[in-house]
Protein backbone atom coordinates (compact mmCIF):
# COMPACT_ATOMS: atom_id res chain seq x y z
CA UNK A 1 0.00 0.00 0.00
CA UNK A 2 1.88 2.71 -1.23
CA UNK A 3 1.23 6.59 -1.20
CA UNK A 4 0.30 7.97 -4.66
CA UNK A 5 -0.53 11.67 -3.62
CA UNK A 6 -1.24 13.95 -0.58
CA UNK A 7 -3.92 17.13 -1.01
CA UNK A 8 -4.49 19.87 0.80
CA UNK A 9 -7.62 22.25 1.55
CA UNK A 10 -8.34 25.13 3.30
CA UNK A 11 -11.50 24.96 5.16
CA UNK A 12 -13.43 27.93 7.52
CA UNK A 13 -16.50 27.82 9.79
CA UNK A 14 -17.85 30.65 12.52
CA UNK A 15 -18.27 29.45 15.89
CA UNK A 16 -21.40 30.44 17.17
CA UNK A 17 -20.33 31.89 20.48
CA UNK A 18 -16.65 32.89 20.20
CA UNK A 19 -14.45 31.01 22.46
CA UNK A 20 -12.23 32.68 25.18
CA UNK A 21 -8.78 32.18 26.85
CA UNK A 22 -6.12 34.35 28.84
CA UNK A 23 -4.11 33.39 25.38
CA UNK A 24 -6.75 34.17 22.54
CA UNK A 25 -9.88 34.61 21.59
CA UNK A 26 -11.57 32.57 18.59
CA UNK A 27 -14.39 33.29 16.12
CA UNK A 28 -13.69 31.05 13.48
CA UNK A 29 -12.17 28.04 13.14
CA UNK A 30 -9.98 27.70 10.10
CA UNK A 31 -7.44 24.39 9.04
CA UNK A 32 -5.65 22.68 6.52
CA UNK A 33 -7.07 19.31 5.53
CA UNK A 34 -4.76 16.57 4.12
CA UNK A 35 -6.39 14.27 1.68
CA UNK A 36 -3.73 11.20 1.32
CA UNK A 37 -4.87 8.78 -1.50
CA UNK A 38 -2.81 4.80 -1.69
CA UNK A 39 -2.36 3.03 -5.11
CA UNK A 40 -5.21 0.63 -3.47
CA UNK A 41 -7.61 3.16 -3.50
CA UNK A 42 -7.91 3.66 0.23
CA UNK A 43 -7.81 7.73 1.10
CA UNK A 44 -7.01 8.74 4.36
CA UNK A 45 -7.82 12.02 6.00
CA UNK A 46 -6.18 14.43 8.86
CA UNK A 47 -6.86 18.22 9.83
CA UNK A 48 -4.31 20.85 11.28
CA UNK A 49 -5.50 24.07 12.45
CA UNK A 50 -2.94 27.04 12.75
CA UNK A 51 -2.87 28.08 16.75
CA UNK A 52 -0.07 30.59 16.88
CA UNK A 53 -0.11 31.19 20.28
CA UNK A 54 0.50 27.99 21.30
CA UNK A 55 2.03 25.49 18.53
CA UNK A 56 3.60 28.41 16.56
CA UNK A 57 1.91 27.28 13.31
CA UNK A 58 -0.03 29.19 10.97
CA UNK A 59 -1.61 28.61 7.63
CA UNK A 60 1.28 29.40 5.55
CA UNK A 61 3.47 27.34 7.60
CA UNK A 62 1.79 24.29 7.55
CA UNK A 63 0.79 24.61 3.83
CA UNK A 64 4.69 24.61 3.10
CA UNK A 65 6.04 21.86 5.70
CA UNK A 66 3.23 19.45 3.69
CA UNK A 67 3.52 20.51 0.38
CA UNK A 68 7.65 21.65 -0.04
CA UNK A 69 9.29 19.18 2.80
CA UNK A 70 6.52 16.23 3.72
CA UNK A 71 4.56 15.34 0.23
CA UNK A 72 8.60 14.87 -1.44
CA UNK A 73 9.67 12.46 1.64
CA UNK A 74 6.43 10.07 1.68
CA UNK A 75 5.38 9.95 -1.99
CA UNK A 76 5.83 6.55 -2.79
CA UNK A 77 6.28 5.17 0.86
CA UNK A 78 5.10 2.17 1.74
CA UNK A 79 2.85 1.84 4.57
CA UNK A 80 2.84 -1.70 5.31
CA UNK A 81 6.34 -0.20 6.66
CA UNK A 82 4.72 2.00 8.89
CA UNK A 83 6.96 2.38 11.54
CA UNK A 84 9.49 3.73 8.94
CA UNK A 85 7.18 6.10 7.33
CA UNK A 86 6.27 7.88 10.58
CA UNK A 87 10.06 7.95 11.57
CA UNK A 88 10.80 9.81 8.06
CA UNK A 89 7.52 12.08 8.99
CA UNK A 90 9.09 12.69 12.25
CA UNK A 91 12.62 13.60 10.91
CA UNK A 92 11.33 15.67 7.78
CA UNK A 93 11.53 18.82 9.20
CA UNK A 94 11.73 20.32 12.97
CA UNK A 95 8.70 20.88 15.07
CA UNK A 96 5.78 22.00 12.79
CA UNK A 97 3.95 20.11 14.76
CA UNK A 98 0.35 20.73 13.53
CA UNK A 99 1.69 19.57 9.98
CA UNK A 100 2.64 16.79 11.04
CA UNK A 101 -0.08 15.42 13.48
CA UNK A 102 -2.85 16.33 9.83
CA UNK A 103 -0.37 14.06 8.05
CA UNK A 104 0.11 11.47 10.72
CA UNK A 105 -4.10 11.37 11.32
CA UNK A 106 -4.34 10.66 7.54
CA UNK A 107 -1.59 8.29 7.58
CA UNK A 108 -3.48 6.35 10.72
CA UNK A 109 -6.91 6.67 8.71
CA UNK A 110 -5.44 4.84 5.99
CA UNK A 111 -3.84 1.98 8.07
CA UNK A 112 -6.90 1.39 9.96
CA UNK A 113 -8.97 0.88 6.97
CA UNK A 114 -6.62 -1.62 5.25
CA UNK A 115 -6.82 -3.64 8.34
CA UNK A 116 -10.92 -3.31 8.28
CA UNK A 117 -11.41 -1.84 11.99
CA UNK A 118 -12.23 1.23 13.42
CA UNK A 119 -9.09 3.32 14.24
CA UNK A 120 -10.21 2.62 18.24
CA UNK A 121 -10.00 -0.74 17.80
CA UNK A 122 -6.47 -1.14 15.41
CA UNK A 123 -4.34 0.90 18.11
CA UNK A 124 -5.92 -1.41 21.50
CA UNK A 125 -9.41 -0.74 21.42
CA UNK A 126 -9.24 -0.63 25.44
CA UNK A 127 -13.06 1.45 25.41
CA UNK A 128 -15.37 2.58 23.11
CA UNK A 129 -17.59 5.56 24.79
CA UNK A 130 -16.48 8.80 26.33
CA UNK A 131 -18.00 10.99 28.30
CA UNK A 132 -17.14 14.57 27.10
CA UNK A 133 -16.84 18.36 28.80
CA UNK A 134 -17.57 21.28 27.75
CA UNK A 135 -15.92 24.71 28.48
CA UNK A 136 -16.71 28.11 29.89
CA UNK A 137 -14.67 30.65 28.01
CA UNK A 138 -13.07 33.16 30.54
CA UNK A 139 -15.67 36.18 30.77
CA UNK A 140 -17.57 38.43 33.20
CA UNK A 141 -18.40 36.52 35.95
CA UNK A 142 -22.53 37.01 35.34
CA UNK A 143 -21.87 35.47 32.01
CA UNK A 144 -19.73 32.54 33.74
CA UNK A 145 -22.45 31.72 35.61
CA UNK A 146 -25.19 31.99 32.75
CA UNK A 147 -23.19 30.02 30.28
CA UNK A 148 -22.32 27.16 33.20
CA UNK A 149 -25.94 26.61 34.30
CA UNK A 150 -27.16 26.36 30.53
CA UNK A 151 -24.24 23.83 30.14
CA UNK A 152 -25.40 21.71 33.22
CA UNK A 153 -29.29 21.45 31.73
CA UNK A 154 -27.85 20.56 28.27
CA UNK A 155 -26.40 17.15 30.36
CA UNK A 156 -22.68 18.16 30.88
CA UNK A 157 -21.47 16.25 33.84
CA UNK A 158 -17.73 17.70 33.62
CA UNK A 159 -16.98 22.03 32.92
CA UNK A 160 -13.55 22.97 32.08
CA UNK A 161 -13.09 26.52 33.02
CA UNK A 162 -11.33 29.11 31.48
CA UNK A 163 -9.00 31.10 34.16
CA UNK A 164 -5.88 33.58 34.09
CA UNK A 165 -6.94 36.59 32.27
CA UNK A 166 -6.87 38.74 35.04
CA UNK A 167 -5.95 39.00 38.63
CA UNK A 168 -6.15 35.59 40.32
CA UNK A 169 -8.45 37.41 43.13
CA UNK A 170 -11.36 37.67 40.00
CA UNK A 171 -10.62 34.37 39.18
CA UNK A 172 -11.71 33.02 42.31
CA UNK A 173 -15.23 34.87 41.84
CA UNK A 174 -15.61 32.99 38.73
CA UNK A 175 -14.71 30.09 39.58
CA UNK A 176 -17.37 30.49 42.89
CA UNK A 177 -20.13 31.78 40.51
CA UNK A 178 -19.69 28.28 38.39
CA UNK A 179 -19.49 26.54 41.27
CA UNK A 180 -22.63 27.86 42.53
CA UNK A 181 -23.94 27.98 39.20
CA UNK A 182 -23.93 24.31 39.02
CA UNK A 183 -24.26 22.76 42.37
CA UNK A 184 -21.92 20.27 43.72
CA UNK A 185 -22.82 17.30 41.37
CA UNK A 186 -20.62 18.69 38.33
CA UNK A 187 -17.27 18.10 38.11
CA UNK A 188 -15.15 21.66 37.63
CA UNK A 189 -11.39 21.28 36.11
CA UNK A 190 -10.23 24.70 35.62
CA UNK A 191 -7.49 25.84 32.77
CA UNK A 192 -5.52 29.14 33.15
CA UNK A 193 -3.63 28.45 30.20
CA UNK A 194 -0.29 29.70 31.75
CA UNK A 195 -2.15 33.06 33.12
CA UNK A 196 -0.64 32.85 36.55
CA UNK A 197 2.63 33.09 38.64
CA UNK A 198 3.86 30.45 40.57
CA UNK A 199 2.70 32.29 43.96
CA UNK A 200 -0.41 33.68 42.40
CA UNK A 201 -1.30 29.86 41.54
CA UNK A 202 -0.62 28.56 44.61
CA UNK A 203 -2.41 31.40 46.87
CA UNK A 204 -5.35 31.17 44.74
CA UNK A 205 -5.59 27.38 44.76
CA UNK A 206 -5.14 26.98 48.67
CA UNK A 207 -8.02 29.91 48.93
CA UNK A 208 -10.32 27.75 46.59
CA UNK A 209 -9.86 24.44 48.59
CA UNK A 210 -10.51 26.76 51.50
CA UNK A 211 -13.46 27.53 49.84
CA UNK A 212 -14.55 24.26 49.39
CA UNK A 213 -15.12 24.61 45.25
CA UNK A 214 -14.02 21.00 44.67
CA UNK A 215 -12.23 21.57 42.13
CA UNK A 216 -10.93 18.20 40.41
CA UNK A 217 -7.53 19.85 38.88
CA UNK A 218 -5.80 22.84 37.11
CA UNK A 219 -4.05 22.90 34.10
CA UNK A 220 -1.13 24.90 33.07
CA UNK A 221 -1.11 27.60 35.31
CA UNK A 222 2.19 28.95 34.63
CA UNK A 223 4.27 29.64 31.41
CA UNK A 224 4.89 26.91 29.90
CA UNK A 225 8.54 27.04 30.44
CA UNK A 226 8.51 27.47 33.84
CA UNK A 227 8.97 23.59 34.87
CA UNK A 228 10.16 24.92 38.47
CA UNK A 229 7.16 26.89 38.69
CA UNK A 230 4.98 24.10 38.29
CA UNK A 231 6.31 21.99 40.60
CA UNK A 232 6.20 24.67 42.99
CA UNK A 233 2.55 24.62 42.28
CA UNK A 234 2.04 20.86 42.57
CA UNK A 235 4.48 20.58 45.72
CA UNK A 236 2.55 23.20 47.81
CA UNK A 237 -1.05 22.59 47.07
CA UNK A 238 -3.32 19.64 47.22
CA UNK A 239 -5.49 19.76 43.99
CA UNK A 240 -3.87 17.98 41.29
CA UNK A 241 -2.12 19.82 38.99
CA UNK A 242 -2.13 19.04 34.53
CA UNK A 243 0.60 19.96 32.45
CA UNK A 244 -0.60 21.46 29.05
CA UNK A 245 1.62 23.54 27.29
CA UNK A 246 4.66 22.55 29.01
CA UNK A 247 4.39 19.03 27.42
CA UNK A 248 4.65 18.87 23.50
CA UNK A 249 6.97 15.85 22.88
CA UNK A 250 7.87 12.38 24.82
CA UNK A 251 11.51 14.15 25.73
CA UNK A 252 8.96 16.95 27.14
CA UNK A 253 6.95 14.24 29.31
CA UNK A 254 10.05 12.62 30.31
CA UNK A 255 11.48 15.40 31.83
CA UNK A 256 8.67 16.75 33.57
CA UNK A 257 7.45 12.91 34.73
CA UNK A 258 11.34 12.59 36.22
CA UNK A 259 11.01 15.87 38.06
CA UNK A 260 7.56 15.34 39.65
CA UNK A 261 6.08 18.46 37.98
CA UNK A 262 2.59 17.90 37.54
CA UNK A 263 0.12 15.22 38.17
CA UNK A 264 -1.27 15.18 34.91
CA UNK A 265 -0.46 15.68 31.34
CA UNK A 266 -2.85 16.87 28.68
CA UNK A 267 -1.96 15.36 25.06
CA UNK A 268 -2.63 17.20 22.48
CA UNK A 269 -2.45 15.69 18.46
CA UNK A 270 -1.40 19.04 17.70
CA UNK A 271 1.61 19.59 20.38
CA UNK A 272 2.64 15.98 20.05
CA UNK A 273 2.67 15.84 16.42
CA UNK A 274 -0.05 13.27 15.47
CA UNK A 275 -1.00 9.72 17.06
CA UNK A 276 2.53 8.00 16.72
CA UNK A 277 4.13 10.55 18.55
CA UNK A 278 1.29 10.48 21.41
CA UNK A 279 1.28 7.35 21.79
CA UNK A 280 4.92 7.71 23.41
CA UNK A 281 4.19 10.02 25.65
CA UNK A 282 0.82 8.12 27.04
CA UNK A 283 3.14 4.89 27.40
CA UNK A 284 5.62 7.06 29.49
CA UNK A 285 3.01 8.61 31.82
CA UNK A 286 1.38 4.92 32.31
CA UNK A 287 4.65 3.95 33.39
CA UNK A 288 5.22 6.76 36.21
CA UNK A 289 1.91 6.24 37.12
CA UNK A 290 0.66 9.28 35.82
CA UNK A 291 -2.91 9.81 34.43
CA UNK A 292 -3.29 11.41 30.92
CA UNK A 293 -6.03 13.60 28.91
CA UNK A 294 -6.13 14.41 25.37
CA UNK A 295 -7.67 17.21 24.39
CA UNK A 296 -7.36 19.78 21.25
CA UNK A 297 -7.05 23.34 19.89
CA UNK A 298 -10.01 24.55 17.81
CA UNK A 299 -10.53 22.09 15.40
CA UNK A 300 -13.30 20.65 13.10
CA UNK A 301 -14.75 16.74 13.84
CA UNK A 302 -12.23 15.48 11.73
CA UNK A 303 -8.99 16.00 13.72
CA UNK A 304 -11.28 15.84 17.19
CA UNK A 305 -12.57 12.20 15.53
CA UNK A 306 -8.97 10.97 15.44
CA UNK A 307 -7.95 12.58 18.86
CA UNK A 308 -11.06 10.32 20.15
CA UNK A 309 -9.83 7.13 18.92
CA UNK A 310 -6.03 7.65 20.28
CA UNK A 311 -7.83 8.74 23.63
CA UNK A 312 -10.35 5.57 23.89
CA UNK A 313 -7.32 3.23 22.80
CA UNK A 314 -4.47 3.40 25.86
CA UNK A 315 -5.25 3.33 29.47
CA UNK A 316 -3.64 5.59 30.44
CA UNK A 317 -5.83 8.55 29.21
CA UNK A 318 -8.78 9.00 31.28
CA UNK A 319 -10.07 12.37 30.64
CA UNK A 320 -11.79 13.62 27.38
CA UNK A 321 -11.80 17.19 26.18
CA UNK A 322 -13.56 17.17 22.81
CA UNK A 323 -16.17 20.15 22.86
CA UNK A 324 -15.03 22.17 19.54
CA UNK A 325 -16.86 20.42 17.42
CA UNK A 326 -19.67 21.56 19.40
CA UNK A 327 -18.70 25.04 19.48
CA UNK A 328 -18.96 25.34 15.08
CA UNK A 329 -21.60 26.70 13.82
CA UNK A 330 -21.64 23.63 11.16
CA UNK A 331 -20.45 19.92 11.13
CA UNK A 332 -18.35 19.33 7.98
CA UNK A 333 -18.15 15.83 8.12
CA UNK A 334 -20.57 13.22 7.38
CA UNK A 335 -19.11 10.36 9.31
CA UNK A 336 -16.44 10.00 12.00
CA UNK A 337 -17.07 10.24 15.76
CA UNK A 338 -20.73 10.40 17.55
CA UNK A 339 -21.96 12.88 19.58
CA UNK A 340 -24.95 11.59 21.97
CA UNK A 341 -27.64 13.90 23.27
CA UNK A 342 -26.30 17.23 23.38
CA UNK A 343 -22.45 16.39 23.30
CA UNK A 344 -21.76 15.00 26.55
CA UNK A 345 -20.92 11.48 25.57
CA UNK A 346 -19.18 10.19 22.51
CA UNK A 347 -19.54 6.99 20.96
CA UNK A 348 -17.70 5.43 17.77
CA UNK A 349 -19.41 3.93 14.47
CA UNK A 350 -18.26 0.62 13.31
CA UNK A 351 -16.49 1.70 9.99
CA UNK A 352 -12.98 1.23 9.11
CA UNK A 353 -10.74 4.06 9.85
CA UNK A 354 -12.38 6.90 11.23
CA UNK A 355 -15.11 6.76 9.91
CA UNK A 356 -14.97 9.63 7.67
CA UNK A 357 -17.97 9.10 4.69
CA UNK A 358 -18.06 12.67 3.34
CA UNK A 359 -16.45 16.27 3.45
CA UNK A 360 -18.62 18.40 2.88
CA UNK A 361 -17.22 20.56 -0.47
CA UNK A 362 -18.89 23.85 0.56
CA UNK A 363 -16.51 24.41 3.54
CA UNK A 364 -13.18 23.26 1.44
CA UNK A 365 -10.95 25.31 -0.90
CA UNK A 366 -8.50 23.40 -2.73
CA UNK A 367 -5.05 25.07 -1.86
CA UNK A 368 -2.81 25.25 -4.86
CA UNK A 369 0.44 23.45 -4.58
CA UNK A 370 2.03 26.96 -5.78
CA UNK A 371 -0.46 28.80 -3.43
CA UNK A 372 1.57 31.99 -1.97
CA UNK A 373 -0.18 33.19 1.69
Amino acid sequence: MKIVDLELYHSSIPLHTPFKTALRTVTIAESVFVKITCDNGIIGWGEAPPTHVITGDSLASIHYAINKVIRPVLTGADLTSSASVFTRLEKAIVRNTSAKAAVDMALYDCLSQAANQPLYQYLGGYRSQLENDYTVSVNEIEQMHKDAKLYKEKGFRVLKVKVGKDAAEKDIERVSAVRQAVGDDVLIRLDANQGWTAKEAVKAIIRMEDLGLNIELVEQPVAAHDLKGLKYITDHTTTPIMADEAVFSAQDARRMLEMGAADLINIKLMKAGGIYQAIKIANLSQIFGVSCMVGSMIETKLGITAAAHFAASHPAVTRFDFDAPLMLSDDILEGGIHYEGNGNQITFLNQPGLGIKAVKEAYLEVIKRDRSW
